[in-house]
């Protein structure tokens, strides 16, 4: 049952992505500068209120790591690697703190934790490093997918009225990529927002928003939306789009924790509710 409460030479690697254009506003070119080009284009905006007062949910954003997939540190492991490579500075992620934060936010403490001047060239170094340390440490360290997930997934998409199925992350676009297609999750996602869009997981939350709006032709009112996460930064983030949320805690935050933000649920993890549950 669950408790419902109160109120990382790098194109080879990069082949398999290259051309993927299923996300609205964003696409994949296989290297994080191109990503950038495109995201000056970017609005950051609310939608604007609907005039129906219709309640079921048209949106659902994922988080990624602790919430859909686990990958035996798979992601720690090449943002160390990746800034030893780059920059000749071994263990320089050691003291970092990565839960519920955005992968650019990382490496800008890394940086300046270490005397490394966090500027554009260096990020993109950073990053391209980072993505192509990841792709294969992925293959190296046991992750997977966690309980329920496929369930709650095939749950959605058997809805009466399916909701549409997008992201909410602070991984770069190519990071998340990289890590679903690994576990077979990346073409289920229709839209999303990421690290590379924002540092801020609040703005980030608001273009998730928007792009929802523009798949689904319309407006959406935060009640129309669903984001399902696994610590409190989720929780504020879907708090500063109006919209419900889900907690699980399969990401390592204490359900005590979690509580202390009132999600509108909290589960121990996806095989504790049905869609229909959370979605009408």
């Amino acid at each position: 049952m669950f408790q419902q409460l109160s109120h990382a030479d790098r194109p080879d690697m990069l082949n398999h992505v290259q051309g993927h254009e299923r996300f609205l506003g964003i696409h994949a070119r296989g290297n994080t500068e191109n990503l950038r080009a495109q995201q000056a284009e970017i609005t950051i905006a609310f939608c604007p209120p609907s005039s129906l007062a219709v309640r079921v949910v048209r949106l659902v954003l994922f988080d990624i790591d602790g919430t859909l997939i686990f990958t035996g540190g798979a992601g720690v492991m090449a943002f160390g690697r990746a800034f030893e490579t780059e920059f000749s500075i071994v263990n320089g992620a050691a003291r970092i703190k990565f839960s519920g934060r955005t992968d650019t936010g990382i490496a800008r403490e890394m940086f300046l934790q270490h005397g490394v001047e966090p500027s554009r060239e260096n990020l993109r170094r950073f990053f391209d490093s980072y993505v192509f340390w990841l792709d294969y440490l992925l293959t190296q360290t046991r992750g997977g997918v966690f309980a329920g997930v496929w369930e709650f997934i095939h749950q959605l998409h058997a809805l009466p009225q399916p909701p549409a199925i997008g992201l909410l992350t602070g991984n770069i676009r190519l990071g998340a990529e990289i890590k679903l297609r690994h576990f077979e999750l990346w073409e289920i996602f229709q839209t999303g927002a990421f690290a590379d869009d924002q540092e801020d997981r609040n703005q980030i939350a608001a273009i998730a928003r928007q792009r929802g709006c523009q798949l689904l032709n319309g407006s959406l009112r935060g009640e129309q939306i669903l984001v399902i996460g696994d610590t409190p930064r989720d929780i504020q983030c879907a708090r500063h789009i109006t919209a419900k949320m889900l907690a699980v805690t399969t990401g390592g935050a204490k359900s005590e924790e979690l509580k202390e933000y009132r999600p509108d649920w909290l589960v121990e993890d996806l095989t504790k509710l049905k869609a229909e549950e959370v979605c009408s």
